[in-house]
This record gives structure tokens, C-alpha cells and sequence, in this order.
């Protein structure tokens, strides 16, 4: 078989001669197409699959772990919910809007797929610093690709009906020729109706329903498993198209059959298409599966069998029917205006056999395609820039106006306010969302609107975090930060963290010091998954986020995205994020006396433009206890912020940014090391609180029982003024909507 052949499915000499091992002959160009697929990064996890095993995935909540189309976790006795984050990184900068709106897409139909009703979005999104367009060389600019982007999230969660409730938003240059595009959704379920990606018995029918199939996203999930390089225009065939409009009716249609008992199992179309899904279906079944192509419903002419079954046409699932509800199934189906088409059926040989109008035109083992792709033990090198960002020494900076430092760290586009991009998403559609995107967590009542039994008191907060640039500098202690921040957000709205979902955003594999950064980052996360007693349930890899130029290669920071998920007993005794009344006390709870450390912090960068400091160790016992703190005392903590991007001062000033509120703050702040390092710093556990100062006393003496550092370092003030001090030094004393629009405006006047 010709190289350039092989490269062109995504497979090397050597898979190819383990192929022609497993079957015993030659594929043909039809099982070729199906191992290249099958058999690629984005859907074997070749080089990843070893050091995914140290996630801690059991709980006594936990229903379903990783290994289905999502996680499941019990609320209480009747409910539950299913959620997973995906990424769609390499189709959204080839095609910004149809890979983003797809990205959604595919991640809704996921949580579908479980039984759940699709009632929340997240997205995680990263780009070049659209501050730098026109300058790079072979490389687009960042903000038409940003723009896209978020017009494609929009259009598909609008008009699908469900809502975007949060997400984040970070650029740096990494990230130009290869943005990070990751969605997230959050489905509600009885915990007694879970459906699984398999069929119950042989000969039941594999049913198609949804969009019929055309030719776009052909070899999508071997693009996915690919470098970018300045031909990469030429993979736009490639990217999927989606109907967010044939998604909604999917929606409906496939809750309707399940809630009626007509199918068996569901599984929904992604990476590898009709090959992908059938396949799957067969080897959770341990059973064999037909398939007829002829019958699939198509939208193009004289497509061919390849075509057919590696189009990654979106809005399509397959259901697993008994014969005697077929029928029914595809009536209701048409009656959504839906195709629907029985085009295979499972069977004992534990083969996939692929049939075009009488001809057979695949046969393979299943466990071939599925089980046997090979598994990377690739070298492992720790990379040499560690030496050089770790020794480092802030103490050598030059001291400079604090005043300027605040306004310019606030207003960068990475801190600034994101109202930009989140007022493009309907964030209240379905009317389960009690916190608007700009809280540190979303906040959600769980019900379904169709079917208003479907609901309890209990609520459910969701953070998405992510820092690549801390993971870069250190990669295990990056990696345990991630998850403590994702869980930090929960747990200050009061909820109880269950379990998280992560999508691992990485380089090239075949980068021995890649695979380093990636096994040590595994290492933190799993780490403080165990300390902190929540489990991973679902999640996503994508490997090769490297963009090839003719003169250098440049790979994204290692950049792991963490959702986590945590319930509230009532829903509406979430704490929120914004300080609520003038009068009221602020104070710094946690590891208030810790030594500032400004290593990897935003301040570093755009002032200094420098990556680089030693990253502490990460204190999980603090966590616990801040945790513990919030949760005994939420009926007195009015509000509550954590301390991440822009540190100190940006937690102390954005919880008097909300919308519609006009309030004051007087700061003071004591401190015994360099002013600009205790602003600035983004690596202590701390989290900021507002309180009555009737409820001083009692949260201090509870903070002090729990080995908590606990200072009241200013006040909410009715008019509309900053008067911040450091160690009785004024620092800045003017109106503090100055300093609302700067936040408000950083980003968004750069979208113009």
C-alpha cells in the first residue's frame, strides 16, 4: 500500500502491516477508510489511553462513568444528570462557524443519547491575542476567527433551545493558529431510565433517524488527529455543516421513543459516521452488526459506499429497535419531520459486514476496529525551558505605578468582562437559570419544561476552568490547580462538588516533551480528583493542537479544560459572586498570610510580557477546608469570589462590576511583601466574602477553628467611589465606574 495513501487515512507503515495482521489479508479501500477512522486520535486514543487510567472514576453517586457517550450522577433519589465536555478544535479554525455550531451540536446529541433532556451549554473557548492581528506570518488573524466562533455557538444553542449559562474565554498567542474550541452539556434524567450505546439481543434492527446523509466531514475525525500547517484550507471539505433546527426535532423525537419504551439502546453519530456508530453498537453489544447503505436516506447524488459510511453528516442517531415497534419508531420519527430508515441489524458473528445494494463491501472483526487499535507507549522527555522559566526570581522586576498596573490588567482581554460574547447566547431559555454567565459558577433549577413533574427543589452549579499557562510552567502542579479551581467555583455557591469532566487540550504526541507535560499533568488532576473526593465521569483527548510553519512548529500550552459539577440542596440559597449591600464588611478567607508568588499570573504578562516562575505546591487540605468553611457558614456569607486570572485586587474589585448596580468599595490592604506581588498573585487558595458586620465575630472564630486565615480588608460603599490603600498608601482614589467601564470595555472595544 502506497504511503501517501496511508497518510491520507491517517495511518503509518506499521498500523498498516497490524491490519493486514488482524484480518489476515488486505483491506480494501472501504476497511481502510474504516481503520483509519476508527483507528485515529480522536477516537482510539492511541497515545493518551495509558495515562487516563489514573483518574479516580467511582463514587457512590456516580451511575456511569467513562466509557458511554457521557457521565451520570445521582442529585437525589429520583434524578439525575449526564454531562460531558467535547472539543471541536481543528474544525473551528479551518471553518470557525460550522466547527464551533457543530462542536455543540455533537456534544448535545452525546447527553441526548443517555435519555437525558439537553438543558444546559458551557464553552471553553481560547484564541490568539487579537491585539497582535496583522503581524503574524502565515498564520489568520484572531479576531474574525473569534467572531465566528462565537456566532456559531450562538446560532446553534438559540435555536435549539438550549441555553449557554457560562463558559470562559482566554487568549494568548499559543493559541493563534490553533484556537481551542470546547463545548460542554449538562442533561437531566430519571436516574431509572439511563440508555446505553448498545442493543439488547440479536436481530434487533438498527434504525437511522434525523438528517440525511450528505458528504460533508469525510475523514473529520483523521483531520481531527492531524498537525495544522498553512495547507489546512484545503480540509474544509472536511468540516461538518450543522441544522441546529433538525437538532431540536431530533431531540424531541428520540426522547419521545425512549420515553415510550420503543428502542433499546441509542447512540448518536460522530467521529467516523455510519462506521463509527455501528461499530461502537457491536462492540459494547458484544455482538456482530449487517449493514445496508443503500438504505441509508442521502442528500447528495451518486455517492459512494465510502462516502456513505464515513460521512460525518451531523443530526443523525441510530437507534437499537425490536422488530415489532420498527413501524412506530419511524412514524413518530416522520412525524417530526425526521428521515428514519432501518439500515442494519445486529447479529452473532461479531463481524461488521457492510452491504451496498447486494454487494458485500467491508467484513472485519469488530474488535479490530475497536478494540485492537494500537496503544503508544511513546518517549517521555522532561522539557529543557523548565530549567530557564522556573529559576526566574520576581524579586528582580522593577516596582511600578499600581494604579496603571490595576487598570491595564483589568481591561486585558483575557480578564476584562466577556458580555461580548455571552450576549450573543441566550443564556434564560428553558428558564432553569437562577445564575447568568459571570457568576464563578452557573447556577440551574433542574426541570424538564416539557413535562413539569419533572423537577426538584435541588439545584445544580457548574464551573468550567482552565489555565494552560500555569500547566506549561509546571505541569503537575498545573494540572492539581485546575481541577482545585473548577471545584473552588463550586463549592463557593454552596454546592457540594460531585464529579468533573475534563477535555485535554495538548500538542503533538509524538513530542517526547509533549508526552511528558501530558503524563504529569494526568498525574496532578487525578491527584487532587482523589484528595478532594470527586470523581472524573466522562471526557474528551485531543492531541496534535501544533500548527507546522514553514520555519518553526508551535504547539498550545497544555491546556486541560475542567468542568465540575456539584448540587445545592435549594436552589435558591446559592451564594452569588457580586457583593450584594453598601455596608457590608469584604474579607479575604484562606491563605491570606502565604508569601505572594506572581508566577504565571496575568500581571507577569502583561506588564512585564513574561511566562515564567516555579509554581508552588497547591495546599488540598486548605481547599477542603475553605469548602467546609463556605458550606457551614453559607446562610452568613452574603458573597463569595475566588482569587484566579488577574489575582487579589481583580477579586476584590469584579464582584462590584454587576450589571445594574452601582456601588463603592474602600479597600485597605496590609501587607508585609511587595505591593504589586500581594495585588497580583493568582496562586494562594483564597476566596473573597462579603458579610454583615454583625457576623464578623462568628466567621472569624470559625474561620480560626479551621486553621483558616481570616481578614477584613474593606467595605461596601453606596456611592460610586474606589478608595484603595496599601499599608495606608493611597493607590487609587476615583470613581469606581472608571474602573467598571475599563473592565467592561477591555475586550469588547477590540471587536469593533
Amino acid at each position: 500500500m502506497e504511503e501517501k495513501i496511508l497518510k491520507a487515512h491517517g495511518l503509518n507503515v506499521e498500523e498498516y502491516k497490524r491490519i493486514v495482521e488482524l484480518i489476515g489479508r488486505e483491506p480494501n479501500e472501504i476497511e481502510l477508510g474504516i481503520f483509519g477512522a476508527l483507528w485515529s486520535e480522536h477516537c482510539s486514543y492511541k497515545s493518551s489511553k495509558p495515562f487516563l487510567k489514573v483518574f479516580p472514576t467511582k463514587a457512590d453517586w456516580v451511575i456511569q462513568g467513562p466509557g458511554e457517550n457521557a457521565g451520570v450522577v445521582e442529585i437525589d433519589d429520583k434524578y439525575a444528570v449526564a454531562f460531558k465536555i467535547e472539543s471541536h478544535n481543528h474544525p473551528s479554525y479551518i471553518e470557525p462557524f460550522h466547527g464551533a455550531a457543530t462542536g455543540v451540536g455533537g456534544i448535545i446529541r452525546d447527553i441526548l443519547s443517555m435519555g437525558a433532556r439537553p438543558i444546559a451549554l458551557m464553552d471553553s473557548l481560547r484564541f490568539g491575542d487579537i491585539r497582535k492581528d496583522g503581524t503574524r506570518k502565515g498564520i489568520k488573524d484572531a479576531k474574525p476567527i473569534v467572531k465566528r466562533v462565537v456566532e456559531g455557538i450562538g446560532f446553534y444553542g438559540n435555536c435549539i433551545g438550549v441555553p449557554t449559562v457560562g463558559g470562559e474565554v482566554v487568549f494568548d498567542e499559543v493559541y493563534a493558529g490553533n484556537p481551542l474550541v470546547n463545548a460542554f452539556c449538562l442533561g437531566v434524567l430519571e436516574k431509572d431510565k439511563i440508555f446505553r450505546a448498545r442493543a439488547t439481543k440479536i436481530g434487533q434492527k438498527l434504525v437511522m433517524v434525523g438528517s440525511s446523509t450528505g458528504r460533508d466531514g469525510i475523514h473529520g475525525a483523521t483531520m481531527a488527529s492531524a498537525e495544522f500547517s498553512e495547507e489546512s484550507e484545503s480540509k474544509r471539505p472536511n468540516v461538518q455543516i450543522g441544522d441546529p433546527f433538525f437538532g431540536k426535532r431530533l431531540i424531541e423525537c428520540t426522547l419521545e421513543v425512549m420515553e415510550k419504551g420503543l428502542i433499546e439502546g441509542c447512540q448518536d453519530f460522530g467521529a467516523a459516521g455510519l462506521a463509527g456508530s455501528t461499530s461502537e453498537f457491536g462492540a459494547k453489544s458484544g455482538m456482530g452488526v449487517k449493514v445496508y447503505l443503500e438504505n441509508v436516506p442521502l442528500r447528495e447524488e451518486g455517492m459512494t459506499p465510502y462516502e456513505i459510511l464515513l460521512s460525518e453528516s451531523q443530526e443523525r442517531m441510530l437507534y437499537a429497535v425490536n422488530d415489532e415497534n420498527v413501524e412506530e419508531v419511524i412514524k413518530i420519527a416522520k412525524k417530526h419531520g425526521l428521515e428514519a430508515a432501518v439500515i442494519g441489524e445486529t447479529t452473532d458473528t461479531k463481524r461488521m459486514e457492510v452491504f451496498y445494494k447486494g454487494e458485500k463491501v467491508a467484513d472485519l472483526p469488530i474488535s479490530a476496529i475497536v478494540d485492537d487499535a494500537p496503544v503508544y507507549n511513546r518517549p517521555r522527555k522532561e522539557p529543557e525551558y523548565l530549567k530557564q522559566v522556573k529559576s526566574f526570581n520576581q524579586n528582580d522586576l522593577p516596582e511600578v505605578d499600581l494604579a496603571e498596573a490595576i487598570k491595564k490588567v483589568l481591561s486585558s482581554p483575557t480578564v476584562a468582562k466577556k458580555s461580548w460574547v455571552y450576549s450573543q447566547y441566550d443564556h434564560e431559555v428553558g428558564t432553569n437559570t437562577v445564575f447568568k454567565p459571570g457568576h464563578d459558577s452557573a447556577v440551574l433549577r433542574l426541570k424538564w419544561v416539557v413535562r413539569p413533574e419533572v423537577k426538584t427543589e435541588k439545584g445544580i452549579a457548574i464551573s468550567s476552568d482552565g489555565n494552560g499557562r500555569i500547566v506549561y510552567l509546571d505541569p503537575y502542579e498545573g494540572g492539581k490547580r485546575v481541577v482545585a479551581e473548577a471545584i473552588r467555583n463550586v463549592y463557593i455557591t454552596g454546592a457540594k462538588p460531585l464529579a468533573i469532566t475534563d477535555c485535554l487540550n495538548w500538542g503533538n504526541p509524538e513530542n517526547p516533551e509533549i508526552m511528558w507535560q501530558f503524563e504529569q499533568a494526568t498525574k496532578g488532576m487525578a491527584d487532587a480528583c482523589k484528595e478532594l473526593n470527586t470523581p472524573v465521569i466522562s471526557g474528551n483527548v485531543s492531541l496534535y493542537n501544533e500548527t507546522v510553519l514553514s520555519d518553526k512548529r508551535i504547539n498550545v500550552y497544555p491546556t486541560p479544560i475542567v468542568v465540575a459539577v456539584g448540587v445545592l440542596d435549594k436552589v435558591e440559597e446559592a451564594i452569588p459572586s457580586f457583593y450584594q449591600s453598601a455596608g457590608d464588611l469584604i474579607a479575604i478567607v484562606g491563605e491570606t498570610e502565604k508569601e505572594p508568588n506572581i508566577a504565571g499570573s496575568e500581571y507577569l504578562k502583561e506588564i512585564f510580557n513574561t511566562v515564567a516562575g516555579d509554581i508552588r505546591q497547591i495546599c488540598l487540605e486548605t481547599e477542603k477546608k475553605l469548602m467546609e468553611f463556605i458550606h457551614k457558614n453559607k446562610y452568613k456569607i452574603k458573597s463569595a469570589h475566588d482569587v484566579s486570572d488577574g489575582g487579589l485586587i481583580t477579586a476584590l474589585l469584579e464582584p462590584a462590576f454587576r450589571e445594574g448596580q452601582k456601588l463603592g468599595l474602600e479597600l485597605n490592604i496590609e501587607t508585609k511583601y511587595r505591593p504589586d506581588f500581594e495585588l497580583f498573585d493568582e496562586l494562594r487558595s483564597i476566596v473573597v466574602i462579603s458579610l454583615k458586620k454583625d457576623d464578623l465575630k462568628i466567621l472569624e472564630e470559625e474561620a480560626k477553628k479551621l486553621g483558616l486565615g481570616f481578614k477584613v480588608v474593606g467595605k461596601v460603599l453606596e456611592e460610586d467611589k474606589i478608595l484603595l490603600k496599601v499599608n495606608g498608601k493611597v493607590i487609587l482614589e476615583e470613581p469606581l465606574s472608571n474602573l467598571k467601564n475599563l473592565h467592561e470595555n477591555g475586550f469588547s472595544k477590540l471587536m469593533v
